[in-house]
Order: structure tokens, then sequence, then C-alpha cells
């Protein structure tokens, strides 16, 4: 048994050094660091992202979900007035393993009031350069992506459609699947390969149906989710939303995230109400995003592995 850590010295101090220009970049900003809770008595209902669980003991009358993000906690602070924020911080999300997931990894995550998903993308993207040295920085809605690189509309394709394309370019088998299931297959094979040549590139506006937390909007006659995802050398880095703040919607899509998971034989999961009464308070104008901190040293080092850049990866932790 190796009992050693896996990170180098010399990677060890990468990250350091990282973590230290990333709060320089923030103090320069006027944008407060915070901390939350890595426990907290409900977890998120997404049907796509699994919690891990610690089982209840003498301090925890009831079982406490492991964080896989700390946006409901932070979104409860800026309820209280307190202007942008961010925070470094550990998330875990079960069954994520890979060559660039780990259960328990390193999170960047940041608000501003006042700021539309526009003007946040521009934020990330001097991050981005802050951290990797000067960069052209492209944007591309996923509508653009799939005219583009295959001919078909995400918003207006059908179900067969979107399956009719996917089996011409790929060998499938047996597999089956929702719309959102080939939008995804599609977007990741056919499509995110290619984004390698642009760089820094953000993606935007997606389909409604997988909004998240963001605002919906009508754009050319379909329904868009105000979201962008961060590419760099191919790689997805960031993920942002022009938030949804209304108490209301919140509710009906957390009660829909939990149909959903009925249905794919899943257990509810309970909803957050301090959240959403967090949420009922008067909220300005919101985005925020998420940006993996491993992935970010992955790109800064050169690694291909992320185990390459953690002290201890899950099977030495």
């Amino acid at each position: 048994m190796n009992w050693r850590a896996g990170e180098s010295s010399g990677l060890l101090q990468a990250r350091a050094a990282l973590l230290a220009s990333i709060r320089l970049f923030f103090q320069s900003r006027g944008v407060l660091e915070v901390e939350t809770p890595l426990l907290a008595s409900s977890g998120i209902t997404d049907h796509a992202i699994e919690p891990l669980i610690v089982a209840a003991g003498v301090s925890l009358p009831h079982p406490r979900y492991l964080q896989t993000s700390p946006e409901y906690a932070m979104k409860r602070i800026l309820a209280t007035g307190c202007g942008p924020i961010y925070q470094i911080t550990k998330a875990f999300r079960d069954g994520e393993t890979g060559s660039r997931h780990n259960p328990e990894f390193s999170l960047l995550e940041w608000y501003r009031p006042d700021y539309d998903y526009h003007q946040l993308m521009s934020e990330v993207a001097e991050l981005a350069c802050h951290c990797l040295g000067d960069r052209v920085c492209h944007k591309r809605t996923y509508r653009e992506l799939f005219l583009n690189a295959l001919d078909i509309d995400p918003f207006q394709a059908s179900e067969t459609e979107l399956e009719v394309v996917a089996r011409r370019e790929l060998d499938l088998g047996a597999f089956s699947g929702s719309k959102d299931l080939w939008l995804d297959l599609l977007m990741s094979h056919l499509i995110e390969p290619d984004l390698k040549e642009l760089g820094l590139c953000f993606v935007y506006d997606y389909p409604a149906s997988q909004a998240a937390l963001s605002r919906v909007v009508t754009r050319e006659g379909v329904a868009v989710a105000q979201r962008f995802e961060l590419y760099v050398d191919g790689m997805e880095l960031a993920n942002g939303y022009f938030e949804l703040t209304d108490a209301a919607q919140l509710r009906s899509r957390f009660r829909s995230d939990n149909v959903r998971r009925l249905e794919s034989g899943m257990a509810p999961r309970p909803i957050d109400e301090l959240f959403l009464s967090a949420m009922e308070r008067d909220m300005p104008d919101l985005s925020g995003v998420a940006l993996g901190i491993d992935r970010l040293l992955m790109l800064v080092t050169g690694a291909t592995e992320i185990g390459e850049v953690l002290a201890f990866d899950w099977e030495q932790s």
C-alpha cells in the first residue's frame, strides 16, 4: 500500500501558487472570501448529480449531505446584501471518477450581484488569463455549434432526428435515451473535441431543459437557458448562470427534479427550505459561476490526468 502523496513537490508548490494567485485576483476587485459548511441537511435535487451522504450518529440525528457545491449556502449569504463573494472549497460527487473527475475535488465559486451572465463571462475570461497567460477569448452559442458542426437545430430537432444524427456518426449499439441525453452525447462526442482548436471558448444559451438554476428567456422563438460553460483547450472548466432567484419557480424546479428522479428509479431528495426562505428576500439580479481548480491546475502544469495534480487521489485517501 502506497502511503506517499501523489503530487510532487513542484506540483504542491504550483497548487499553492495558483490558490494565492486566485485570492490576489479577487482581493484586487474587492470580492469577499467566505466559508460555508461542507455538511448540510439537504442535498440538491438534480437527478444527474449524486451527493455523498454521512450517516446519522451521535451528533447527527439525521443523515447529512457532503455538498456537491457551496451554491445554496453562498446564496443565503448573498441574501443578506453582502455584495460580491467567492469561495475556495472542497466539493463531493458520488460516482464521478476518471481522467478529469475525482469524487472529492477543489472548487472555486463566485457570485456577482448586478452582473448579467455576459459580464460574468468577461470576468471569468480575465481570471483564466490571469492564471494561464493571455488567450484570445471566443464565444459560441449552443445552437450555433450544433448548426455549424452537425447541421441540426438542437432546439427544434426531435428526439428521433437527434438519434439519427448520432447513429450516423457513432457506433452506439442499443443505446437509447431522452432528448437531453442525445444532445449530451452529440455535444460530448462530436462537438466538444473541436473546441480544443478555439483555446478559450465560452458556450452559452443552452436549451431550457438544461437550465438547472439559471433563468430562462424566449429568444428567436425558443426557450433559452441563460447559462454558459467555459472550455479551455477542449477541457470543460467552468459552469455559470444568470441566476434564477424567484423562490416559487425554484420550488417548482426542485419538485420537477424529484419527479424525474422517481421516474428514473432514484430516491427523491429533501428540498432545501432554508435556501428557499433566503430566496424570498428582495434579491438583486445575480450571476454566479463554479470553476474546477484541479482542472485549472492541470492546464497550468500540462498534466493529462487529474490524479497527477492531487496530493491523494480517491484510492489513496
